[in-house]
Protein backbone atom coordinates (compact mmCIF):
# COMPACT_ATOMS: atom_id res chain seq x y z
CA UNK A 1 0.00 0.00 0.00
CA UNK A 2 1.36 3.56 -0.77
CA UNK A 3 1.62 5.93 1.56
CA UNK A 4 0.92 9.83 1.36
CA UNK A 5 5.01 10.39 2.11
CA UNK A 6 5.64 8.32 -1.53
CA UNK A 7 7.39 10.54 -3.69
CA UNK A 8 10.55 12.17 -4.49
CA UNK A 9 11.36 15.71 -3.55
CA UNK A 10 13.95 17.70 -5.87
CA UNK A 11 16.00 19.99 -4.48
CA UNK A 12 16.92 23.02 -6.69
CA UNK A 13 20.99 21.50 -7.37
CA UNK A 14 19.05 18.59 -9.04
CA UNK A 15 19.58 16.52 -6.07
CA UNK A 16 17.01 13.58 -5.24
CA UNK A 17 15.21 12.33 -2.09
CA UNK A 18 12.49 9.69 -1.59
CA UNK A 19 9.86 10.63 1.05
CA UNK A 20 7.80 13.98 0.53
CA UNK A 21 7.33 14.09 3.97
CA UNK A 22 11.07 13.62 4.59
CA UNK A 23 12.34 9.61 5.50
CA UNK A 24 13.66 7.62 8.67
CA UNK A 25 15.40 4.30 8.95
CA UNK A 26 16.40 2.12 11.90
CA UNK A 27 19.62 1.48 12.98
CA UNK A 28 18.75 -1.93 14.97
CA UNK A 29 21.51 -3.54 17.17
CA UNK A 30 22.01 -6.43 19.16
CA UNK A 31 24.86 -8.15 20.97
CA UNK A 32 26.38 -10.87 18.69
CA UNK A 33 27.85 -14.37 19.74
CA UNK A 34 31.53 -13.38 19.93
CA UNK A 35 31.13 -10.48 22.37
CA UNK A 36 30.55 -7.89 19.53
CA UNK A 37 27.28 -5.24 18.85
CA UNK A 38 25.95 -6.13 15.83
CA UNK A 39 23.75 -4.08 13.35
CA UNK A 40 21.24 -4.96 11.39
CA UNK A 41 21.97 -3.79 7.28
CA UNK A 42 20.07 -4.11 4.50
CA UNK A 43 21.80 -4.50 0.88
CA UNK A 44 19.71 -2.64 -1.64
CA UNK A 45 18.43 -4.33 -4.06
CA UNK A 46 20.27 -2.94 -7.47
CA UNK A 47 16.97 -1.48 -9.09
CA UNK A 48 16.63 0.98 -6.46
CA UNK A 49 17.94 4.28 -5.45
CA UNK A 50 21.95 3.76 -4.70
CA UNK A 51 21.17 0.21 -5.42
CA UNK A 52 23.90 -2.44 -4.24
CA UNK A 53 25.02 -0.56 -1.31
CA UNK A 54 24.26 -1.47 2.38
CA UNK A 55 22.19 0.76 4.31
CA UNK A 56 19.23 0.78 7.13
CA UNK A 57 16.05 -0.49 6.30
CA UNK A 58 13.88 2.83 6.37
CA UNK A 59 11.95 4.69 3.66
CA UNK A 60 9.71 7.65 3.33
CA UNK A 61 6.95 9.30 6.08
CA UNK A 62 3.87 9.56 5.74
CA UNK A 63 1.87 12.93 6.76
CA UNK A 64 1.04 11.29 10.21
CA UNK A 65 3.76 9.24 11.20
CA UNK A 66 6.61 10.49 13.44
CA UNK A 67 10.13 9.28 12.36
CA UNK A 68 10.10 6.58 14.99
CA UNK A 69 6.53 4.98 13.65
CA UNK A 70 8.18 5.64 9.87
CA UNK A 71 11.68 3.60 10.84
CA UNK A 72 9.99 0.47 12.65
CA UNK A 73 7.32 0.56 10.16
CA UNK A 74 9.57 1.00 7.10
CA UNK A 75 12.13 -1.87 9.01
CA UNK A 76 8.97 -4.35 9.40
CA UNK A 77 8.26 -4.09 5.28
CA UNK A 78 11.46 -4.29 4.73
CA UNK A 79 13.07 -6.50 7.16
CA UNK A 80 10.10 -8.45 8.67
CA UNK A 81 11.61 -7.65 12.19
CA UNK A 82 7.42 -7.96 13.05
CA UNK A 83 6.43 -6.81 16.70
CA UNK A 84 10.67 -7.61 18.01
CA UNK A 85 10.87 -6.02 21.40
CA UNK A 86 13.01 -3.31 20.35
CA UNK A 87 13.94 -0.23 22.70
CA UNK A 88 14.50 2.76 20.88
CA UNK A 89 16.99 4.68 22.23
CA UNK A 90 17.71 7.56 20.59
CA UNK A 91 16.44 9.57 17.11
CA UNK A 92 18.74 12.18 14.86
CA UNK A 93 18.21 13.66 12.33
CA UNK A 94 21.22 12.89 10.13
CA UNK A 95 20.88 14.90 6.81
CA UNK A 96 18.96 17.98 5.50
CA UNK A 97 18.56 19.13 2.38
CA UNK A 98 18.70 22.62 1.45
CA UNK A 99 14.56 22.11 0.82
CA UNK A 100 14.52 20.68 3.97
CA UNK A 101 13.78 17.41 3.83
CA UNK A 102 15.37 15.32 6.83
CA UNK A 103 15.94 11.77 6.99
CA UNK A 104 16.28 10.49 10.66
CA UNK A 105 18.08 8.04 12.01
CA UNK A 106 16.22 6.19 14.66
CA UNK A 107 18.67 3.49 17.08
CA UNK A 108 17.14 0.91 18.50
CA UNK A 109 18.34 -2.24 20.63
CA UNK A 110 16.82 -5.81 21.30
CA UNK A 111 18.69 -8.77 23.05
CA UNK A 112 19.40 -10.75 20.41
CA UNK A 113 19.42 -10.68 16.50
CA UNK A 114 16.15 -10.75 15.17
CA UNK A 115 15.06 -13.22 12.06
CA UNK A 116 14.94 -11.16 9.16
CA UNK A 117 12.77 -11.78 6.06
CA UNK A 118 14.07 -9.74 2.63
CA UNK A 119 10.88 -7.80 0.30
CA UNK A 120 11.45 -7.31 -2.72
CA UNK A 121 13.91 -4.16 -1.47
CA UNK A 122 16.64 -5.93 -0.36
CA UNK A 123 19.26 -7.85 -2.64
CA UNK A 124 20.11 -9.77 1.35
CA UNK A 125 19.75 -8.67 4.76
CA UNK A 126 22.93 -9.06 7.29
CA UNK A 127 23.72 -8.52 11.02
CA UNK A 128 26.99 -6.56 10.37
CA UNK A 129 29.33 -6.63 12.97
CA UNK A 130 29.82 -2.70 14.13
CA UNK A 131 33.14 -2.31 13.80
CA UNK A 132 33.05 -3.61 10.45
CA UNK A 133 30.25 -1.86 8.68
CA UNK A 134 33.26 0.78 7.12
CA UNK A 135 34.86 -2.18 4.92
CA UNK A 136 31.27 -2.54 3.19
CA UNK A 137 30.10 -0.49 0.08
CA UNK A 138 27.65 1.74 1.95
CA UNK A 139 24.65 4.16 1.05
CA UNK A 140 26.25 7.36 0.47
CA UNK A 141 23.73 9.01 3.36
CA UNK A 142 24.51 6.20 5.78
CA UNK A 143 28.04 6.38 4.92
CA UNK A 144 28.36 10.23 5.86
CA UNK A 145 26.25 9.64 8.88
CA UNK A 146 28.24 6.57 9.98
CA UNK A 147 30.52 8.47 11.92
CA UNK A 148 28.24 11.27 13.77
CA UNK A 149 26.09 7.69 14.49
CA UNK A 150 29.18 5.82 16.22
CA UNK A 151 29.74 8.89 18.42
CA UNK A 152 25.94 8.84 19.71
CA UNK A 153 26.10 5.27 20.26
CA UNK A 154 29.52 5.15 22.27
CA UNK A 155 27.76 7.79 24.28
CA UNK A 156 25.16 6.18 24.66
CA UNK A 157 26.89 2.89 25.42
CA UNK A 158 30.72 3.85 26.26
CA UNK A 159 33.21 1.28 26.05
CA UNK A 160 35.32 0.40 28.48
Amino acid sequence: MRGDGDGWVVDPDGSRYWGRNGAAGLLLRAPLSDGSTGILLQHRAVWSHQGGTWGLPGGARDSHESAIDTAIREADEEAGIGDSALRVVAALVTHQAPSGWTYTTVIAEVDQPVDTVANFESAELRWVREDDISELPLHPGFENAWPMLQERINALDPRS
